[in-house]
């Protein structure tokens, strides 16, 4: 059992949570001119995120850990570049701020890959680079609503 590898999936697994209560955070507040593209890209954000939590707790007992479980623990192990403030945000703000969670996703992802591959685990690097190209699409799709 590889502890590092195991500490950053479940930092991967938090920030994975909190992207997800984020997108639904956005998708059940948006409003204004342009409601239905935003509720729906959301939606879409949320599934995204919500379908990498259980393969990130799966592949963390294939490799012998417990995934973490709890609210206090997700609130705890979250990537600090993970935001997830409690005030309403109006829709460019969510964009925003969706968009700056992705990006660090994305790094946090290529430390996750650099970090498996050191370890000599190819099956969590490939995991995670599967997930990489899911948050990539993630920051694209949000970066062209952006400009």
């Amino acid at each position: 059992m590889n502890r590092s590898v195991i500490d950053h999936l479940n930092t991967e697994l938090a920030s994975a949570f909190v992207l997800a209560l984020n997108a639904k955070r956005y998708h059940w507040t948006v409003t204004g001119p342009h409601f239905r593209d935003y509720h729906l890209r959301f939606e879409e954000l949320y599934t995204a995120a919500d379908g990498t939590v259980d393969e990130l707790a799966e592949r963390i007992r294939m490799l012998g850990g417990i995934p973490l479980h709890s609210p206090a623990q997700i609130e705890a192990q979250t990537a600090a570049a993970i935001s997830s403030p409690t005030a309403r945000l109006d829709p460019d703000a969510m964009l925003q701020e969706a968009l700056e969670n992705e990006e660090a996703t994305v790094a946090l992802l290529h430390t996750g890959i650099e970090l498996a591959s050191a370890a000599g685990d190819p099956g969590t690097a490939d995991l995670l680079t599967r997930f990489l190209q899911v948050h990539e699409r993630e920051a694209w799709f949000l970066r062209e609503m952006a400009s």
